[in-house]
């Protein structure tokens, strides 16, 4: 296989939208899409409560709109998912991602509103390693995403079930509806065959990581924030997942998301067959584990143990509604209140880049007051 691009940037707080032009020039964005066509941004939205390396970060945001208009691709819309714990209205207002849209002209559709996109049946060409299991009522997804072009904007982090998460994770909530919890078993091969689907309907795929802020811990939201200074971006999903791996301390090619995409030819997974362009941050490995969580301990047992074999009585019927109540009081009526807002208010007079997220909230503010006034 063809040795990969990945672009990695050692960055400041004081030059990042400068920082993200020049890194995703160096990947290649050019190259990677067709400026022709519209080109969505799916941000992460983790959770709607702005803890540091669980979100898209709004620098991480404006950068990539400027980045894309200095490189001729002038129509840009985002689009965004809901999930059962986290509100996406809420999330993009939090995270500061809405002044940015009105500021910049960028349409925010809705993958579950009917009036912005329909959910329509998709017989992949690529034979699946288990969706077509999974939905064997057949496999939807938006007809908005057909003929497009797609750039993820995930962050460096762990995650509790995937051990990491990053570009290839980013695409489950914008091509799966309100059901890909049952895919959580198999959520490895899940992601594999979502890339194999992006590349079918997509006419470009371009992934922006940001690592100022990496999440340690059991991510994707109750996290050990630290800073690193670092972003990256490719055109190959599977190689920016496995420097992001490998920058966290682990082997990418132990991670089966990796390892299946790899030997699947959707990317390439391996490090020796990446080829890092920018700063050189191959000798960095900074030693993250993932551990666990209130929701893992139980989820664990739900989606890999011994309580697999009930997962259709406990996800698939109306009990359903309790582990969503249990997740939502958790991390929403728990952990935030008790623990995590404490942790992001630290981060934010602590650290530059929470330093710049307060420049952001500003900005925020200031644009309400306008629009109150007005």
């Amino acid at each position: 296989m063809a040795k990969a691009i990945v672009a990695a940037l050692r960055v400041r707080s004081e030059t990042i939208l400068d920082d993200i032009a020049r890194l995703m020039e160096l990947a290649g964005v050019r190259q990677a899409m067709d400026p022709s066509k519209t080109t969505i941004l799916k941000d992460n939205i983790s959770w709607h409560f702005p803890f540091p390396a669980a979100n898209t970060t709004p620098w991480q945001l404006e950068g990539t709109i400027l980045a894309l208009r200095k490189a001729g691709f002038d129509s840009i819309t985002c689009v965004q998912n809901k999930t059962v714990v986290t509100d996406a209205f809420k999330g993009e207002d939090l995270n500061g991602y809405v002044p940015l849209f009105k500021q910049y002209g960028i349409p925010v559709l809705f993958n579950f509103r009917p009036t912005d996109m329909q959910w329509v049946p998709y017989k992949p060409k690529r034979r699946m390693h288990v969706l077509d299991t999974i939905y064997p009522e057949g496999i939807t997804i938006p007809d908005y995403f057909f003929g497009k072009n797609i750039v993820h904007l995930p962050t460096v982090k762990c995650h509790i079930y995937t051990t990491t998460t990053g570009a290839m994770k980013n695409a489950f909530g914008g091509l799966l509806n309100t059901k890909r919890h049952y895919t959580h078993s198999w959520i490895h091969r899940t992601l594999v065959d979502l890339l194999a689907i992006q590349k079918e309907i997509h006419t470009g795929i371009f992934a922006m990581m940001d690592g100022t802020t990496a999440g340690n811990g059991p991510g994707p939201r109750t996290m050990y924030p630290e800073t690193k200074n670092v972003i990256l971006a490719s055109a190959d999903q599977v190689a920016i997942d496995a420097v992001a791996a490998k920058l966290m301390g682990f082997d990418p090619l132990s991670l089966e998301y990796i390892r299946v995409a790899h030997q699947d030819g959707l990317g390439v997974g391996d490090v020796r067959d990446i080829e890092l362009v920018g700063d050189d941050v191959s000798r960095e490995s900074w030693g993250f584990t993932v551990g666990n969580n209130g929701v893992s301990l139980f989820g664990n047992l739900a989606w890999f143990g011994p309580l697999k074999g009930m997962q259709k009585l406990f996800f698939r019927t109306p009990m359903v509604h309790l582990f969503i109540f249990g997740s939502e009081a958790y991390h929403d009526y728990y952990r935030w209140p008790a623990k995590d807002r404490r942790v992001f208010e630290q981060w934010k007079a602590g650290t530059p880049w929470g330093g710049l997220f307060t420049d952001y909230e500003r900005r925020r503010a200031a644009r309400e007051s306008s629009g109150a006034a007005a």
